[in-house]
Formats: structure tokens, sequence, C-alpha cells
């Protein structure tokens, strides 16, 4: 299955929530409408979603957010499923630690999608070290920093502008004006978004 590479906003419409899907620079309330129901002028009928309808929502605002493909996801489950501990928390922890989201997380990319692009590009290392994987695993104290060769970036210099300007997560230290951070820890289940359900992607897994 290819990655989808359609307009992000039907994405955030259709699901009803804000997945950080467009860049930060730019106002998406007046532009995706994500309280709009999908289609030209939405719709009037009201039903209650079955228990499947909102496990599969909760499925695909996680990995939509994250921006991993269906099998990917569910290689995550599995993985977090055989660890010790809460397997939904877990779930969310190993996608928190994938090395797109922490350069996003750190402001180097405007979006996950911009993160993938800078780390598949070669501008970015962890420990000294270029990588160039965007589901490699970043570890409690690794340093991520973009490399010599992409310290001009505009995108970069821009994201980073913005970032600053909103705040970092507490779980990451920046140096903006050396374009480095450290990932100190693992975020806890209270650091991250209470919009997500991770429950019932367990329970639509575990059927």
């Amino acid at each position: 299955m290819a990655r989808y590479l359609g307009p992000k906003c039907r994405i955030m419409r259709s699901l009803g929530m804000d997945l950080s899907l467009k860049s930060r620079i730019r106002e998406i309330e007046t532009k995706c409408k994500i309280n709009n129901l999908p289609g030209q002028h939405g719709s009037n009928k009201k039903s209650r979603p079955s228990d499947f309808g909102l496990q599969l929502k909760s499925k695909q605002i996680i990995r939509n957010m994250y921006g991993v493909l269906e099998k990917q996801f569910k290689n995550y489950y599995i993985k977090a499923s055989k660890k010790k501990g809460k397997t939904g928390e877990i779930l969310l922890q190993l996608l928190e630690c994938r090395l797109d989201n922490v350069v996003y997380r750190m402001g180097f990319g405007s979006t996950r999608a911009e993160a993938r692009q800078l780390i598949v590009h070669n501008s970015i290392e962890v420990n000294n070290k270029i990588v160039s994987i965007p589901s490699f695993q970043i570890s409690q104290d690794d340093k991520i920093n973009v490399t010599k060769k992409s310290l001009k970036q505009i995108r970069i210099k821009n994201s980073l502008k913005i970032a600053e300007e909103i705040g970092f997560p507490k779980w990451v230290k920046v140096e903006t004006d050396k374009m480095e951070g450290i990932f100190f820890n693992v975020p806890d289940r209270s650091d991250l978004s209470p919009e997500i359900n991770e429950q019932l992607v367990i329970e639509l897994y575990s059927k």
C-alpha cells in the first residue's frame, strides 16, 4: 500500500480532529474546517456510530497522526503487546520514539511528513551519525541534530522559529541556535494528547 499523498484536510475533516498534518506555520482552522463533515455540504443526519466504527476511527486517528501505514501500525501493536505494561501506552510510546516524530517534536520539520523528508535526504544525525530511516527508534539521551550541509535550510529555520514560539515538549531539550536536541526520556501517557483513545485500538485488534 502506497503512502497517502492526497489532501491532508480531507483526512482531518473525516476524522474530526487536528492531526498536525498541515504546517504549523499555517492556520489550519480557517482552511481545513475540521468540524465540518466531508462532502460539499456535509450531512444533517446524526447516527450513533457502532463500537467497531469508534474503534476503527481511533485507529485511523493515531495511524494518520504519526503517518504510518496499515501494516506498520499493526506491527507496532504486535510489538507493544509482547512487552510488559499497558499495551496501548506502549504502542503510543513506540510511535513517539520514531525518529521522524522526534525530529518533528524538536521543530526541525513543520510536519512529520517534512521530518521524514529531511531524514530520507540525509539531513539528520543521531549521536553524530547520519540516519536515513524515519522509523528508527530513538532511545533516552540520544542526541539528534541537523547535519552541517543542511544548517542553512530556510524551511528548517522557519520551522524551528515557530516551534520555539509554541514551546517544545518537556521530554526534549532543543538548542535552536545549534539545531540540535536531546531526547530526555520516553513520554508518559499523561504527556500525550487526551483526545487519543488507544484503548479502543487495543479492543479492535483483540477481536
